[in-house]
């Protein structure tokens, strides 16, 4: 039964005349091969089935992607009967959700864990609407969002905040609290949104389950974070543009390369488990849905002629760890020309976007640091991050050597990963501090995950030997609150007083500022 057929069908069995079904649970229901299950108009819950939430995503100018999913048992499969079920939807420019303006049905189906995605078109450019979902009698929180500015348009302020490394056993997500009530236009999350580990001793919070391998642990895991109240707020009070990095399926994979003695077959149906979870859990477009191990997840997003997001994926088309990964001096493999964190098409991809930007601001959204670091502070030896970009030294060097021929306005790399915070100046030479400055990397801390105390020393230890690099800071857990104008990029490194308790304050540990057409950060 092709989709033609399959909305026909669904329309005669709800005599509705509008009838909108959410693109991803159609493929669901290809990728199944089988006939649709009876439709469930008004299902039975054991509890409130909007237990994790709404969320928003992906926004262009007059399109944005709506997220909820049916979960009244959410850590334990979710807890639905195993048919389709519709779910109303509506679209308001007014929080009580009186002036609405688009409404329609989705089908939560089984086969996408009864999540649904719906991509609504037709919106205003730079505009916010608030979004509600109802299935039966019950209703979800409401949601906001907020329609990037049309192509090309005068864009005088941009304001987003840029997370990652949310370990849920590490500590509670009160950053999320204190971001939900920033004054923004969106959020991005650079990454490991959830960890794959197994319950570790003498942590605030316990995963729910050994190390996770199926779609199912994978499912349950993704509830479990998103059960949390402050990254629910989060969620809803604001679009989300996210891309992952490797706990989303295995600590420091590398395409398919795991991190253990697992045969590639069996890592690349963790993988394929992992990406359709994350699909199923995230704010995203029909067109991100995975196949099999794959999922093409790079991406760019405009806001008027202010800033550019080129969004990376630093996984799933990388080369092995040099070196043998982990800490340690360069070996020759680090230099080789087919060593890459993107591959061939993404970088090409990248180096068209930036080509082609008429944006004053060109940002790269990605994942692990990009400046150079030599962690061992004495002039005769080294020690390099081997999974971060000093692992790919030759692929680092065609960008650099990009950005210096072509001269894209204003670079800027938001970068997570590291759980710490740096600012670094991109070098021409890092080597040669006199050389040219090409960029401004920024790199966010964790919203828990943990930096060890031991190592804050050392690091400090060896910045005199990085003079490029401008800030670092271990101590703190948070978050990083942008301000873009045409004349300026402000960053303010945002810290919770402590992730050990679920209440804590924040405030601004470090604020540095980018003027137009002078690459650098300086201080403020």
């Amino acid at each position: 039964m092709d989709s033609l057929q399959f909305d026909r069908l669904l329309s005669a069995r709800m005599k509705r005349r509008s009838l909108i079904i959410g693109a991803g649970a159609l493929a669901g229901l290809a990728i199944a091969s089988q006939k649709p299950s009876r439709v469930i108009a008004t299902p039975r819950f054991t509890d409130y089935p909007f237990s994790l939430g709404v969320a928003s995503g992906d926004p262009l100018p007059t399109s944005v992607v709506l997220w909820t999913r049916l979960a009244p048992d959410p850590l334990n499969g979710g807890g639905m009967i195993p048919n389709p079920v519709p779910i109303q939807w509506q679209v308001a420019t007014d929080a009580p959700m009186r002036q609405v303006v688009q409404r329609g049905t989705a089908m939560a189906t089984p086969e996408l864990a009864h999540s649904v995605r719906v991509v609504v078109e037709g919106l205003q450019p730079d505009r916010w609407y608030w979004y509600q979902f109802q299935v039966g009698k019950e209703i979800s929180p409401i949601g906001r969002t907020r329609t990037a500015p049309a192509l090309g348009d005068r864009l005088a302020r941009l304001r987003f905040a840029f997370a990652s490394c949310q370990d849920w056993q590490n500590g509670y997500y009160t950053a999320y609290k204190h971001l939900a009530e920033e004054d923004l236009d969106l959020v991005l999350h650079l990454g490991d949104y959830i960890y794959e580990y197994g319950p570790e001793a003498g942590k605030p919070r316990q995963h729910n389950g050994p190390e996770i391998v199926s779609l199912e642990d994978y499912r349950n895991r993704h509830a479990l974070y998103k059960t949390d109240p402050n990254l629910q707020a989060a969620h809803a009070n604001f679009p989300w543009i996210v891309t992952w990095d490797d706990h989303e399926v295995d600590n420091n994979y590398a395409d398919a390369i795991p991190e253990d003695d697992q045969s590639q077959q069996a890592f690349l149906s963790r993988r394929a488990n992992a990406y359709r979870a994350y699909y199923e859990h995230m704010p995203l477009r029909p067109t991100a849905f995975p196949k099999g191990p794959d999922l093409q997840f790079y991406r760019r997003f405009a806001f008027g002629d202010l800033l550019e997001f080129n969004v990376l994926d630093t996984r799933q088309y990388r080369t092995d760890q040099p070196c043998g990964d982990e800490l340690k001096p360069r070996c020759p493999e680090a230099f080789a020309t087919q060593a890459t964190l993107t591959g061939l098409k993404q970088e090409q991809w990248l180096y068209r976007n930036l080509t082609r930007s008429r944006s004053r601001w060109n940002v790269l959204a990605q994942q692990v640091m990009l400046a150079q670091f030599d962690f061992d502070p004495r002039p005769t030896s080294e020690l390099f991050n081997m999974d971060q970009w000093d692992g790919y030294v030759a692929a680092r060097q065609r960008l650099f050597q990009f950005l210096q021929n072509r001269q894209p306005s204003n670079p800027v790399v938001l970068t997570g990963d590291i759980h710490s915070s740096w600012v670094h100046d991109l070098k021409a030479d890092f080597n040669n501090p006199n050389s040219a400055t090409l960029g401004t990397e920024f790199v966010g801390t964790s919203i828990t995950s943990d930096f060890p105390q031991a190592f804050i020393a050392p690091v400090t230890a060896a910045l005199p030997a990085n003079l490029h690099t401008k800030f670092f800071d271990g101590a703190f857990r948070g978050y990083v609150r942008c301000e873009v104008t045409p004349q300026q990029w402000q960053t303010d490194f945002r810290v919770v007083s402590t992730i050990l308790a679920p209440e804590a304050t924040v405030s601004t540990l470090a604020s540095f500022v980018v003027q137009d057409g002078q690459p650098g950060a300086q201080r403020i």
